[in-house]
């Protein structure tokens, strides 16, 4: 693939007309954080038909095995339409983007690759068409990177239920999820770092478990942070998801292949934008009695723009190629495209700043919030420090 189909690009406009409508009003609201996102994202699946789309596959999902992969997105084999609304968003408000991949990606994801029959029934409609919120909640505040070994959230066997506790940060959604997909360590007796990691759904509102309130952040306001609190949460087995092969950890694993990935199409979005911003930035300010763009320094600027504009795409229409073929990436290649592409962001945006000058820093002209909402891309779902480190082990065979 190189380039957009004529279908494509069919679906790119209706996605854009829709945002200039949409989104674009409530910017301010959005960047604040005063506005929750999720009725903007349950309006672009009315709008589009997802909802209805994710109901009428649901029931031949409910039929795949626990573990199964395959794509459980509402464009289901369409890969473009999956990753356009993405690249297009982001150009916007990229906190769109990570509130609901992690609802429809993460959460609904690993109940309808791990649940069983009942459990997708339970709880994944419901994700899979915005009626509900998802989190997805493995990060805690002493494990950072080190997210299985770390661990210190724990589950109890108490008769046939479980009694979870523990805490949990930076969850995206959290302070408003309906639903909490919650990664734990059994309480067995083994050595902390050899328990089995197990899976869970919670609900809100159930005794022990506590949401905060958003945290503030630097950046990507648009999309809710928050912390998780759960003291003596007792669960049913129901709430179980299966282990599978590889158990919790390898379920956390392949979700990490599909966030690093998308985070390709993200940082896209956010380089087309910040090229076009300043684009029309360089012919149009003057200084000396001519157009910035006259000046090489600025030529150089836009030029090394476009070079990371299209790389990044083209690791995009990769990724597409693959899903088309059935193919999902190793790790060692999701975290490739994601140190790569989140560079790629944040290295544009940081020059798209520096080339608006002092209007760059202002937040009127938008650059401000792209630069605060990319750097975010090099830090969540691992940062690039971690990618570096599956890269290379992928390298050296360990």
């Amino acid at each position: 693939m190189i380039e957009w189909s004529g279908e494509d690009l069919m679906i790119r406009d209706a996605v854009r007309d829709w945002i200039e409508a949409r989104v674009r009003p409530h910017l301010d609201e959005l960047d604040s954080g005063d506005l929750p996102p999720y009725d903007l994202l349950r309006d672009l699946y009315k709008t589009f038909g997802m909802d209805e789309m994710a109901r009428s596959s649901f029931a031949k999902r409910l039929d795949r095995p626990a573990a199964a992969s395959g794509d459980d997105t509402p464009g289901g084999g369409n890969a473009a339409m999956n990753m356009l609304p993405i690249i297009e968003l982001c150009k916007v408000a990229p906190g769109l983007v990570s509130a609901l991949g992690v609802s429809l990606g993460l959460a609904a994801g690993t109940i309808m690759k791990r649940g069983t029959r009942e459990q997708k029934e339970r709880w994944g409609l419901d994700l899979l068409t915005l009626d509900k919120i998802g989190a997805w909640a493995i990060t805690e505040p002493d494990s950072g990177s080190d997210a299985f070994g770390g661990m210190q959230a724990t589950a109890r066997r108490d008769g046939d239920d479980y009694v979870l506790s523990g805490s949990k940060t930076f969850i995206t959604n959290g302070p408003h999820a309906d639903t909490i997909v919650f990664y734990c360590k059994l309480d067995d007796g083994a050595a902390p770092r050899d328990r089995e990691i197990l899976t869970f759904v919670l609900d809100r509102g159930m005794p022990g478990l506590e949401q905060t309130r958003p945290l503030r952040k630097m950046g990507l306001h648009s999309s809710p942070t928050g912390e998780l609190f759960l003291t003596d949460v007792r669960a049913g087995a129901d709430r179980l998801l299966a282990a599978g092969s590889g158990g919790g950890r390898e379920s956390a694993r392949q979700n990490f292949v599909t966030e690093r990935a998308g985070v390709a199409a993200m940082a896209l979005g956010v380089i087309e934008e910040c090229l076009r911003l300043s684009v029309d930035y360089a012919k149009t300010r003057e200084l000396w009695g001519q157009a910035i763009g006259d000046f090489q320094l600025i030529q150089l600027k836009l030029a090394r723009m476009e070079v990371a504009r299209l790389n990044v795409q083209n690791l995009v229409f990769r990724h597409i190629e693959m899903q088309r073929a059935g193919r999902t990436p190793t790790l060692a290649e999701a975290s490739a495209m994601k140190l790569y592409a989140a560079q790629a962001a944040s290295e544009v945006a940081q020059e798209a700043v520096q080339l608006f000058g002092g209007n760059g820093y202002m937040s009127e002209y938008r650059v401000e919030q792209l630069a605060r909402d990319a750097k975010s891309f090099q830090i969540y779902a691992g940062t690039d420090e971690i990618q570096v480190v599956h890269i290379a082990r992928d390298l050296l065979g360990r």
